[in-house]
């Protein structure tokens, strides 16, 4: 998609830095971005509002665009008869929250993008909407032009019915929110429920839950992963749930949804098998499958996980990394023009540049043997396995995986010389806390001190371009910071933190991560119905204040701040943040209940408030310290927080300051409120642990 060439006739967008916005700075539509400016044009002129929202690496949202908003007539149309106001739902996922769930409410089907919807100049109160609308009536949707018309003609004459169902739709919002239990005891048995439904929609083949789409689900394999390593000592360990998240971790890292060229995951498969996926890849969803993988890595001891964690992570840190820290969002699944065409080969162009054994196991493990599997061309996934290969080729698995490895590194070196798809270079804060998050996870599990300086960069970024006054942004391009922060800022970032400092202490950084909590608690919490509210008591006022409780793409923002809260309170002896979280947690528990894996979260919070994560405060000369913190992190342990605090650190808060150096290298070892006396040999802390976990 391109701008228009002629600047002398770009819109309101053009002021803009959202890469999405300025996408349609050139259409000859009189676009405005989400502003005062633009709702008093409305009112004034009692002109219906036209709200479109999408992304940049979103390719309905292309298609519309060319096919709509890039033509003459359709945009004189829109022009005459709305204020129109273009929106990137990732820089306003609050107006996107809404008027999604607006959606849904009005037309009974899930919504997506591009999110088309009609406003009431009045209120900003929906009346009209759906998703992505073609030029000519087809796909049984009309017309895009004839609904402009008819939708604009509804409103003239219809104005009383946009009023009255403006006003039940407010009402109904309003009835959306769970009813807190306060007095029903917070059990285990959500946990159990969860589990058990998750394997009732597992693809027992292919791995992944429910049919295409498939998604990748990284809560949901996270909490497998826990849910069997807190039976793993039992008689009966639960096998089923590592099986269930290991399936679905192998299908995906050998499928087409896995770069196997040049790491990293895409969005989502079109079909069950992992084979062919929507192309564009996502920080948010790169950073929470790296943590995942370096978790499984530890958990099974799998080479494959840790290939996967490894060249997940270096493709973040070569292909999104901003030089001067912090993480890009996106990588557009378009070039060209085309969808996945960056990605794509023929058997001829893999031929030409590998020699004759690496093209042979390379064909025969990916596919270049079979028929074309993506619009006449060949998109990796793995076909056949790796010994088979081996096999058939009279080589070792190793000598074949040495093989496909220099094949690999060929073809990711012309790739790259390729024209590229679109970078959306925004900087998102919570996103960037996902990555942090997975890049600490990773370098623990891999040993890997470039990634640890890589997410301390990002948080250095962060701490300079997005937090003002005490206040977070939500949004860094172009050397703009905008946007005051959502509740998924606060949390993810606070999240990304607490990991980071299990791979490397940082005093500044848990002081952050508490300055963070207690911004939430400030602005976001609902302390009346418990849970933290999307925005903050100083947001602009928007039809409607959302708390959401649900997992999506992302972890729900509830679910992570209560695990943020609970590790603090814990680590902090603070019982205002343990109190918030079970708060959260009674907020959400008729929905935990009714629907416990959509909100998979909101359960690891539960786990660690009904069994208190163990906590491993070590003190003593970084070199020891190293050596024992490595010895903890060969074991996968998701309910432990380990803190390496030199014994020179200063600035402590009251109850790691408690924990004081000795002679040579101590650990204390915490579980709820309750810590040990100092341990004073590497083999005493596991043993203390072992009889904790």
């Amino acid at each position: 998609m391109h701008s228009h060439p002629d600047s002398a006739r770009r819109n309101r967008l053009a002021g803009e830095t959202s890469p999405y916005l300025l996408q349609h700075a050139g259409n000859p539509v009189d676009w405005y971005p989400w502003c005062p400016e633009a709702l008093e044009k409305a009112r004034a002129e009692d002109k219906p509002i036209l709200l479109s929202i999408g992304y940049s690496a979103c390719h309905w949202c292309h298609v519309m665009a060319h096919e709509s908003f890039e033509d003459a007539a359709t945009a004189a149309l829109m022009n005459e008869l709305f204020v129109n106001v273009k929106v990137d739902r990732e820089e306003r996922p609050d107006l996107d929250r809404i008027y999604q769930t607006a959606h849904q409410m009005l037309t009974q089907r899930g919504g997506g993008w591009p999110l088309t919807m009609f406003l009431s100049p009045r209120d900003q109160r929906p009346f009209f909407g759906g998703t992505y609308f073609p030029p000519e009536a087809k796909y049984g949707m009309p017309a895009f032009r004839d609904l402009l018309k008819r939708v604009a003609q509804y409103y003239r004459e219809h104005g009383d019915d946009v009023r009255r169902q403006g006003d039940a739709l407010v009402e109904v919002f309003g009835q959306m929110q769970p009813p807190a239990s306060t007095q029903a005891p917070l059990t285990r048995a959500p946990l159990a429920a969860g589990r058990a439904a998750l394997q009732r929609d597992f693809d027992g083949r292919f791995g992944g839950f429910g049919d295409a789409p498939k998604f990748p689900h990284p809560m949901n394999l996270e909490f497998l992963l826990r849910t069997w390593r807190a039976t793993a000592g039992d008689d009966q360990p639960d096998l089923q749930a590592l099986y269930m998240a290991t399936l679905t971790l192998t299908r995906m890292a050998e499928g087409g949804l896995y770069d196997q060229v040049g790491g990293g995951f895409c969005r989502y498969s079109v079909d069950p098998y992992w084979m062919i996926p929507h192309f564009e890849k996502m920080l948010y969803d790169n950073g929470q499958l790296l943590a995942v993988s370096a978790q499984a890595a530890v958990a099974t001891g799998d080479a494959l996980f840790r290939r996967v964690a490894q060249e997940t992570a270096d493709w973040i840190l070569r292909d999104l990394a901003n030089p001067a820290g912090a993480y890009y969002s996106t990588l557009d699944a378009d070039s060209e023009g085309h969808e996945g065409k960056f990605y794509v080969w023929t058997p001829d162009e893999a031929r030409a540049l590998l020699d004759e054994r690496e093209y042979a196991v390379l064909a025969r493990r990916f596919g270049l043997d079979r028929d074309a599997n993506f619009e006449g061309r060949w998109h990796l996934h793995a076909f056949e396995p790796l010994e088979k290969v081996a096999a058939e080729a009279g080589l070792t698995a190793e000598e074949t995986e040495s093989l496909l490895d220099s094949a690999r590194a060929k073809l990711l070196a012309v790739r790259n010389r390729r024209v590229w798809p679109g970078r959306d270079e925004k900087i998102l804060t919570s996103w960037n806390g996902l990555a942090i998050a997975g890049l600490a996870a990773a370098a623990r599990t891999l040993d890997r001190a470039d990634y640890v300086d890589s997410a301390a960069r990002a948080v250095a970024f962060l701490r300079e371009h997005c937090w003002f006054g005490g206040r977070l942004l939500a949004v860094h391009k172009d050397g703009r910071s905008r946007f005051p922060a959502y509740l998924d800022d606060h949390a993810f970032l606070a999240w990304g933190l607490l990991e980071l400092l299990q791979a490397r202490w940082h005093g500044p950084w848990l002081a952050w991560a508490i300055e963070l909590a207690e911004t939430m608690l400030a602005h976001f919490e609902d302390r009346e119905a418990g849970g933290f509210y999307f925005t903050a008591d100083d947001h602009e006022s928007l039809i409607h204040r959302p708390r959401t409780f649900g997992d999506d793409a992302t972890p729900a923002g509830n679910g992570v701040a209560a695990r943020v809260l609970l590790r603090l309170g814990y680590l902090l002896a603070e019982p205002r943040y343990l109190d918030a979280a079970e708060r959260t947690l009674r907020a959400a528990w008729s929905l935990v209940e009714r629907y416990p894996h959509g909100h998979t979260s909101l359960l690891m919070a539960l786990d660690e408030l009904t069994e208190p994560p163990t906590i491993a405060v070590l003190r003593g000369a970084a070199d020891d310290l190293a050596v024992w913190r490595a010895e903890l992190d060969k074991l996968f342990e998701p309910r432990r927080l380990v803190l390496a605090v030199p014994a020179d650190a200063t600035g402590l808060p009251a109850a790691l300051a408690d924990k004081r150096p000795q002679a040579g290298t101590v650990a204390y070892v915490c579980r709820g409120t309750t810590c040990s006396a100092p341990l004073a040999t590497l083999g005493e802390l596991v043993r203390s642990l072992k009889s904790h976990d």
